[in-house]
């Protein structure tokens, strides 16, 4: 008998949010074994599946509401360059080169994070699509007490590394989708424990993945730089006794979380509320949320705007894009209002705001 998850949507009614995301959201709800599922204010539309979602089965598992990119998430880092020195110029001349392989030992770094040498062409590289790594500085404080134990610094750029899985969560995903479609695996079952050990080890893989792009980084800068979080938004865990997907949603249960808006918005640092945890399935919004469709933002924005329109923001951030489709579809035009994001959380007793960042040089991709 087809039966239908209890949805819930996390938004107020000042949020636009598409219909067909929401359309996307039901008809997930009504796959077999789907038994709760949560839409967050970031809520859009994607290839058949709502991204900014979390989904619970209490026995199945679905890799296609994870998706390609697993492992995708979002590191902030403190770098040992002081603000009052930094010049975004000077930055824009030395960040040249990371879409090149990284020069470094792939296969070592592989090996200590418990990983055999999978993708390793790829490690250090950021990717394509919404994938960033930007500078940022410290705009507000909104609770001092809390932000002091934080690890952030007032006086000093931080680095936020927005990246994935690369090509091997892809490769996970296509070797599941020959066997099974978007059909779901039972707990327990051989191909389940398969494709777990598989998500995990790419999940393992893109968390390293975005501390060697920091590294880079920092080579570039001359500087240094120490992790503070870390938070992976595609993925699939127990929780409750069962499986808790996640697709585009930040994990509740993690610690500190930076929700960022287009790179010509701020981003904000949260701290989850977990006694309201529970009513969202243990997420939050993962970001603003794409508001129009690459194709959309492309045709509407190349009309309106030049190239070196687009290469600073509102916010006096340089942007660093040489794909002449990929600086229109990723344009802050296209994203939703971050801040309508962040107060809808707040609103659902989801999240204590600590502070926001604002960005100063966001990296994309540089030509071939």
């Amino acid at each position: 008998m087809m039966t239908h998850a209890n949805v819930r949507i996390i938004a107020s009614s000042e949020s636009w949010i598409e219909q067909s995301a929401i359309d996307q959201l039901h008809q997930t709800a009504s796959l077999p074994g789907i038994e709760a599922v949560v839409g967050l204010p970031d809520l859009h539309a994607g290839r058949g599946i709502a991204v900014g979602a979390a989904f619970w089965s209490s026995d199945h598992v679905y890799p296609h509401l994870v998706g390609s990119d697993i492992g995708c998430g979002m590191g902030l880092w403190r770098t040992g360059l002081a603000l009052r020195k930094f010049r975004p110029d000077t930055a824009l001349r030395k960040l040249h080169g990371l879409e090149e392989a990284w020069s470094g030992d792939a296969a070592a770094r592989l090996a200590e994070a418990g990983l055999p040498p999978l993708a390793s062409e790829a490690l250090g590289t950021i990717g394509g699509g919404n994938h960033f790594a930007e500078l940022l500085r410290i705009d507000t404080v909104e609770d001092g007490t809390l932000f002091a134990g934080t690890g952030l610094e007032q006086e000093a750029v931080h680095l936020l590394v927005h990246s994935g899985s690369r090509g091997l969560g892809q490769a996970i995903f296509d070797r599941h989708r020959l066997r099974h479609n978007v059909g779901a695996l039972i707990a327990g079952e051989a191909d389940t424990t398969v494709y777990l050990a598989e998500h995990d080890a790419a999940i393992r893989w893109a968390t390293l993945n975005r501390a060697v792009i920091a590294e880079r980084f920092c080579d570039r800068l001359g500087t240094i730089a120490k992790r503070l979080l870390d938070i992976c938004h595609n993925s699939v865990t127990p929780y409750r006794g069962g499986w808790l997907h996640r697709k585009g949603a930040a994990p509740a249960d993690k610690g500190l979380v930076v929700i960022p808006g287009s790179r010509g918005d701020l981003t904000y640092l949260v701290r989850p509320r977990l006694d309201q945890a529970h009513e969202a399935l243990q997420s939050l919004a993962h970001g603003a949320g794409r508001k129009w469709s690459r194709s959309e933002a492309r045709d509407k924005l190349s009309r309106r705007f030049r190239v070196v329109d687009l290469e600073r923001t509102k916010l006096g951030g340089r942007v660093i894009c040489e794909d002449r489709d990929l600086i229109y579809e990723e344009a802050p035009q296209a994203y939703k209002d971050i801040h309508q994001v962040v107060h809808d959380l707040l609103q659902a007793g989801l999240i204590d705001v600590l502070a926001t960042l604002r960005p100063l040089v966001t990296y994309k991709t540089r030509r071939a």
